[in-house]
Order: C-alpha cells, then sequence, then structure tokens
C-alpha cells in the first residue's frame, strides 16, 4: 500500500501534472495540501476518471486539503475537534484499515508574529487530536505540508531564516513524535541535502537550496511495515510545477 503526500500549490493549475503522476506512480491513497479551489470547483469527475475516489475541503484562494484514494473511503472527518478554525486545513479518512490524517500545517509567517502564535496553537490541537486518534486507530499516517524542517540536516546549511527551523516548531513536531509516531523517511538512509520544497526563485531547485518540511509520520504498529519512504522530485522538474515535491511512503499491509 502506497501512501503519498503532495501539496500542489492550486488543483487547478496542477491538475495535468497530477493527473499524469497518478497513472505513473499507481499511489493508493495520496493527500494533497493547497488546492486553492472552493469544493464546488474540485475537479472530481476527472478524479474519478483516473480510477480514484475523493473527499475533499476547498477554500478560495487559500488553503484546502483533499485524500485521493483507489480503494474505499470511510469514516471521513474534517477539521480539527474543538479548534474552531476558518481555514481548511485537516482532512481524515480510513483506507484498508489504515487511519490518513492529511495536514496543511500554518506556515507561521514569522516568528513572534501573529500567524506564528496561530501556528503553535494549531499545532498544539492538532497534537491533541492525534493523541485521539491514535486511541481510536492504532494504524495511522499523518502526512502533509508540515512547514517544519524537524533537524538542521532537513533545511539547507544557508538557510537563513529563522521561520520552519526554530526551537518552537521543532518541539512541536517532536511533540507529534512523542504521541506514539516515527518519521518514516528517517528510518532509511537518504544524500544528504535531500529536501522536498524549493522555492520558486533564485533558481533554488536547480541549485538544491531547499527544505524537508513535506512529512509522513507512521504509527508505532506500522513501523516494522514501512517498506521505503522517497520524495519523488520528478514532478518538481516538469514545467509550471508545484514547488513541493510529493512523498511516498510504501506499507505492507
Amino acid at each position: 500500500m502506497k501512501i503519498a503526500t503532495w501539496n500542489v500549490n492550486s488543483l487547478k493549475v496542477r491538475l495535468p501534472h497530477l493527473l499524469d503522476w497518478l497513472a505513473t506512480t499507481q499511489v493508493d491513497v495520496v493527500g494533497l495540501q493547497e488546492l486553492k479551489c472552493e469544493d464546488k470547483a474540485f475537479p472530481l469527475a476527472d478524479i474519478e476518471a483516473a480510477g480514484y475516489k475523493a473527499v475533499f475541503s476547498g477554500q478560495k484562494t487559500y488553503n484546502g486539503v483533499a485524500i485521493l484514494s483507489r480503494h474505499a473511503i470511510s469514516d471521513v472527518a474534517m477539521g480539527i475537534p474543538g479548534f474552531e478554525d476558518e481555514q481548511k486545513r485537516v482532512i481524515a479518512a480510513t483506507v484498508n484499515g489504515v487511519r490518513f490524517i492529511c495536514g496543511y500545517f500554518p506556515n507561521g509567517q514569522a516568528v513572534g508574529s501573529e500567524k506564528f502564535a496561530y501556528k503553535l496553537d494549531w499545532l498544539r490541537a492538532l497534537t491533541a487530536y492525534l493523541h485521539a486518534e491514535l486511541a481510536a486507530h492504532p494504524q495511522l499516517v499523518l502526512g502533509g505540508d508540515y512547514n517544519i524542517a524537524p533537524e538542521d540536516r532537513d533545511a539547507h546549511p544557508d538557510w537563513k531564516e529563522e521561520i520552519h527551523v526554530s526551537p518552537p516548531e521543532r518541539e512541536a513536531f517532536r511533540a507529534l513524535i512523542a504521541a506514539g509516531m516515527t518519521d518514516a523517511y528517517r528510518l532509511f538512509d537518504h544524500p544528504e541535502k535531500s529536501f522536498s520544497w524549493w522555492d520558486y526563485r533564485m533558481m533554488a531547485f536547480r541549485r538544491n537550496f531547499g527544505l524537508r518540511i513535506d512529512h509522513l509520520l507512521v504509527s508505532l504498529p506500522l513501523v516494522d511495515k514501512v517498506k521505503s519512504c522517497e520524495v519523488d522530485k520528478a514532478p518538481r522538474k516538469l514545467e509550471r510545477p508545484s514547488d513541493h515535491a510529493p512523498v511516498v511512503v510504501e506499507l505492507d499491509v
């Protein structure tokens, strides 16, 4: 079972890339972030023609998340219970006995800003939600654009910004791990400077000036079932790409 996460940065613009990628990879489940479209504009017919079912929570211009699956989708939930938020950032569903939570984590803008405070509040609410979900669903994957590079090796050495690498953000990431999760990517050896996001500016992708901020965390009962976890950089090389690359984990379930 292949589960993926991909911030498409506008589903309308990136739909041809997504459909080609689905046809090539045949992933079982993919969580999408930053749809930037309302539900009425979601390209459901195109997704279904590609052989996938879909559940989605969209928002005009910003945010938006979706889960696509080749298999039956059940127990769909949207948002973080008890956390009032107009921003569409979380969707969860169960596929083949695996609970998948797809999240588009807040960017935070700058350390110390109001948006940064919102990010930390959101992360605390998500962590509490994760604890509850793990109690109900021992086999769980938390995927998405976390907007956090959890360790120094997950950011280019010349990255000078505080955002994405600040101590509070990294502490929040560790809290998710402490809930009973494991970073699937770190179960394997990867080359140095392995990233999942590269700015559009200053030829960042060509220079490999990036961050690893897209993650798939797996619950402890799934750790022994993880066969691989890779960043697929091929879509980032296309014309008019998303600034993020998909991350794919393969599970023996």
